[in-house]
């Protein structure tokens, strides 16, 4: 039955594909990452939770506030009075930080703490940075709201919720791991070796001074940490020593989240240390650029090979995005050229073959690509010079070099050397000028973005879409007959749907309520299967009609709802164990490209699960 409820979610949550089920072939920690909790900052955010210190969580998250909440009721009054004292006092020096800015340095703290339930602060804390020891003497508070409480008695349970979420993170971990990595061509480094001196004898008369060492080998990990409580949107990060913890809310899409440049950091940060010679040797060259930027943001760190390691991060990261997009866009353009070419034998025996514009249509193709090109141009302008400012003043240089080297197969930790080697920062100074143009269209274009996003919320009031609201209202409130009624319904009438984009929506809705039928009557597998057949017709449905659809039609279509029927009907045939048809379709998922709102990344990464379990 498992099975069976597997592949039923499917098609309720469609843009959570594997959500429940990551595939456990990739083996996470021969990358360096691990996806778990941490019950040290599990108990420090839920102290400050109880002390009133909140922030918007997700929708996961903020059922687990509320199941807290509950959990914490007796909490006794003196301490959270103290605890909230605390966390009042520390507002009150940090006016204008806001709540998920307050939170951070309470987050690096609960990584100084020793293993619950002990959770004993550091012996030495000299060397903390400043925001934590402001912070630190919160942690007596922590062990005391952890003694006090049932807390301890709940956390097993507490962590279960947690490894749940970070199973959800999978997905889009090895999505992210497998595009940088594949981008770097290179596999991180998970083991630092340092020579330590053990012992030295004074030297006597006429000898050197004795010394002896010892190699140690230490590993470096990567931790990629579900926190329920963390807030919405935002990314904690924190490095102690060969340890990396991410810290991401719930349903974090990895791939497109700030835990990309973490973990850029974590592969490059070895491989930049290990090239200190080089780096040194443009020493006052690198101070120089980041000291005029420091001029306008104190805030930059004046450490050179800091800003060395930054800048490569942040050119990694532009760069394998816009390379990612414009390879993809480029075969999606390919594909539309070469399905113009099939067409043209079979109109050219009908005599209705049109030379001209057939080259019309080739050229608006390569027009739009072009135009595509140049808007990812643009963002990578932006990113980078965000990154400048911020310090990372080597991110262009680096992000051009990378530029020609990336169809050549580079090994990043042979190259960082010469590209460090060939650095002249005489040509650094002026890149801001340089790129404004491009980043001001960058950011024209983001501005958009946003509006067309907020468009999209707008419910546009015609026939269709408002019956199409109730349906779905209908479906979410378990009314499936009165909304499979009004479905067919909707199918008879010709005076609404007069388009092919009309007519896929409905078959979409169709085949969204046949799947949620199929899960109701799991149990019953005659019933589950008469559903599943119905759920199989309806999405076929949507990809014939688009597939026999007018060009203008197929552009008013939602192509993301193409993406997603693709995915949801090839996760039909796998579940009939037809796993060669589902390979093709998913394919075809693919092929549609990568469109915000469908199933790109769930696609890719079924075809990759099937290609190594057929």
């Amino acid at each position: 039955m498992k099975k069976v409820l597997f592949f039923i979610l499917i098609f309720v949550f469609p843009l959570n594909i594997f959500a429940q089920n990551a595939p456990r072939s990739f083996d996470f920690t021969e990358y360096g990452v691990r996806i778990e909790p941490d019950k040290r900052l599990i108990v420090v955010l839920a102290s400050l939770e109880a002390a009133g210190l909140r922030t918007p969580l997700t929708e996961k998250g903020e059922e687990y506030r509320r199941r807290l909440d509950a959990d914490l009721s007796a909490l006794d009054e003196p301490l959270k009075a103290r605890m909230t004292n605390f966390i009042n006092q520390y507002k009150k020096r940090n006016p204008k930080a806001t709540d998920a800015e307050i939170i951070a340095p309470f987050i690096s703290m609960a990584y100084t703490l020793s293993p619950v339930p002990d959770l004993v602060e550091p012996s030495r804390t000299t060397d903390l940075p400043g925001d934590l020891l402001d912070v630190l003497d919160y942690s007596p508070l922590v062990r005391e709201f952890y003694r006090k409480t049932n807390f301890g008695q709940k956390l097993d349970e507490y962590v279960k919720l947690y490894q749940k979420s970070g199973d959800e993170l999978r997905p889009s971990a090895s999505l992210m791991i497998g595009q940088l990595l594949n981008y770097l061509n290179t596999r991180p480094q998970l083991t630092y070796i340092e020579r330590v001196k053990t012992q030295s004898q004074p030297a006597k008369k006429g000898r050197q001074k004795l010394e002896s060492s010892e190699i140690l080998e230490r590993e470096r990990r990567f931790f990629i940490v579900p926190e329920m409580l963390a807030a919405k949107g935002t990314i904690n990060f924190v490095n102690v020593g060969d340890e990396y913890f991410a810290i991401v809310p719930p349903s974090t899409d990895l791939t497109a989240s700030e835990v990309r440049r973490a973990y850029l950091q974590f592969v490059l940060d070895p491989i930049v240390l290990s090239k200190s010679a080089e780096i040194l040797a443009h020493r006052d060259a690198i101070r120089n650029l980041v000291n005029e930027q420091r001029k306008s943001n104190p805030n930059i760190s004046p450490d050179f090979v800091l800003s060395v390691s930054r800048s490569l991060v942040a050119a990694v990261d532009a760069r394998q995005i816009e390379f990612h997009r414009s390879r993809v866009a480029t075969f999606q353009s390919r594909q539309k050229i070469a399905l113009l070419e099939a067409e043209d034998e079979k109109l050219k025996k009908e005599g209705k073959f049109d030379q001209a514009k057939r080259d019309a249509m080739k050229k608006e193709i390569v027009a739009k690509l072009n135009e595509y090109n140049q808007t990812l141009s643009d963002e990578t302008a932006v990113l980078l010079s965000d990154a400048y400012e911020d310090g990372a003043v080597l991110a262009f240089y680096f992000a051009d070099k990378l530029k020609a080297m990336e169809d050549s197969g580079f090994d990043m930790t042979e190259s960082v050397g010469n590209l460090i080697i060939a650095f002249d920062a005489s040509k650094e100074t002026n890149r801001l000028a340089q790129f404004a143009e491009a980043r001001k269209r960058g950011i024209t274009e983001r501005e958009k973005r946003r509006e067309l996003a907020a468009n999209q919320e707008i419910v546009i009031e015609n026939p269709l879409t408002k019956k199409l609201i109730e349906i779905d209202d209908g479906i979410n409130n378990k009314k499936y007959p009165e909304a499979r009624n009004s479905l067919n319904e909707l199918l008879k009438n010709t005076a609404i749907l007069d388009e092919a984009s009309e007519i896929v929506r409905v078959y979409y809705s169709l085949g969204r309520l046949e799947s949620l039928s199929a899960e109701e009557a799991a149990e019953d597998i005659e019933t589950r299967n008469f559903h599943l057949v119905a759920a199989q017709q309806a999405y076929s449905k949507v990809i014939d009609t688009y597939t026999k659809a007018s060009a203008p039609e197929k552009e008013k279509t939602d192509r993301a709802l193409i993406s997603l029927t693709y995915v949801a009907l090839a996760r039909i045939y796998e579940f009939n164990d037809q796993n060669d048809y589902a390979l093709r379709v998913y394919e075809a998922a693919i092929n549609v490209g990568e469109i915000d709102g469908g199933a790109f990344k769930e696609a890719v990464a079924a075809k990759q699960r099937l290609m190594k379990n057929p």
